[in-house]
């Protein structure tokens, strides 16, 4: 799963929601990544590699999440978390984006495209929050344990056993084959968090903020969005059935195919990088 992808050194860019860190690899035209809850730009770190010729790639750090630095009293919503990304291309003079979001990112994805549209040259969605099935009922165990207190505890524990990481009680339902994630990506994912109390508190305030509103609220102009959309699913997901990919296909209008991959789960882009880069170079290419 890890690979050979390279480590890129991380940047920072002010805007008015924080100083957000980003990795970048390649020329051109810009692609944006955007992952879910609990990790960080890392997860894209294959398709920075391996698609570094067709885009300029760029894998944010979501607020309350990886190295982005934010105020104690910053909006972490997901829709404050769609607002960011508008600042951070303005913050870097960049018009219009490949957007490809994972899990929570890609309903942050959604949010994006439907209020700036005019910015999504094009959109790839894989397994993600969607409409009202935010937050999943699979993970509503894990929010509770976190709104009584526990992230802490359990981040440590994570931390200092990376098999409870990778266990069915933790993240382990989220990947075909958590065997294979090394401890480097863990302690990246999620040492973050445990800098100082108030990182913890972000991640706390961002996962209390789950909520159907903010997907519901966007269904409308979801409705007219013509941005060349490819929605990629694996299909054996405790988290994001797929019925939602057909839900996502038959609203979006600009859908141009619906791709099913057999026995993948949420974090397929990282597992099966090969296949997925395979599928959003021919997507962008036929975007074009």
């Amino acid at each position: 799963m890890d690979g050979n992808a390279p480590t890129l050194t991380l940047q920072h860019v002010d805007t008015p929601s924080g100083s957000i860190a980003y990795r970048e690899q390649g020329r051109g035209p810009v692609a944006l990544f955007v992952h879910g809850v609990l990790l960080n730009g890392h997860l894209w770190r294959h398709q920075l590699a391996k698609l570094s010729d067709l885009r300029r790639c760029i894998a944010v750090d979501l607020l309350a999440h990886g190295d982005t630095a934010i105020a104690p009293d910053q909006d972490v919503s997901v829709t404050a978390n769609a607002a960011m990304l508008a600042q951070f291309l303005d913050a870097l003079g960049i018009d219009q984006v490949d957007l490809v979001g994972n899990d929570s990112g890609g309903g942050i994805a959604q949010i994006f495209a439907a209020l700036h549209p005019q910015r999504v040259r094009s959109l790839t969605l894989t397994n993600c929050d969607t409409h009202d099935n935010w937050p999943p009922e699979a993970f509503k165990p894990f929010l509770a344990m976190a709104a009584a207190g526990g992230l802490a505890d359990a981040l440590s524990g994570m931390l200092a056993d990376k098999a409870v990481y990778r266990s069915p009680q933790a993240l382990g339902p989220a990947y075909e084959h958590p065997e294979r994630l090394s401890d480097a990506s863990i302690e990246i994912y999620l040492r973050p968090f445990l800098r100082n109390p108030q990182r913890t508190r972000d991640l706390q305030r961002f996962l209390g903020e789950f909520d159907p509103r903010h997907t519901l609220a966007i269904e409308p102009q979801l409705r007219t969005l013509q941005a060349p959309t490819l929605i990629a699913w694996g299909t054996d997901d405790v988290f994001f059935d797929t019925r939602w990919s057909h839900w996502l296909a038959e609203t979006i209008p600009g859908t141009r195919q619906r791709v099913e991959l057999e026995g993948a789960r949420t974090f397929f882009p990282e597992e099966r990088w090969a296949q997925f880069n395979d599928l959003l170079r021919a997507h962008w290419l036929a975007s074009a």
